[in-house]
């Protein structure tokens, strides 16, 4: 298995009916965000422990919540949320 990252919950939802400017910037910084977890947990899979802590992403237009399940080596966008700014 391979780092990935996909939406979870109603997120999914929420991205089909958000703007594509605003899509295209969130993943971007989704895939950023599996490249930081690939390098920093190269062993996934073996992974013992917690999990990191997830955040927020601002991006132009609003913002999105991640959450790391490096057992999985997964990268989840929880929520997205546009708000046209």
């Amino acid at each position: 298995m391979s780092w990935k990252w996909e939406y979870a919950f109603g997120a999914e939802e929420a991205a089909r009916t958000a703007p594509a400017h605003f899509l295209v910037e969130v993943e971007r910084r989704a895939d950023e965000l599996v490249r930081v977890a690939e390098a920093v947990h190269v062993h996934g899979r073996a992974h013992a422990g917690a999990g990191p802590k997830g955040g927020d992403i601002i991006v132009p237009g609003g913002m999105f919540t991640y959450q790391v399940v490096v057992r999985s080596e997964r990268v989840y966008g929880v929520q997205i949320t546009y708000l046209g700014f």
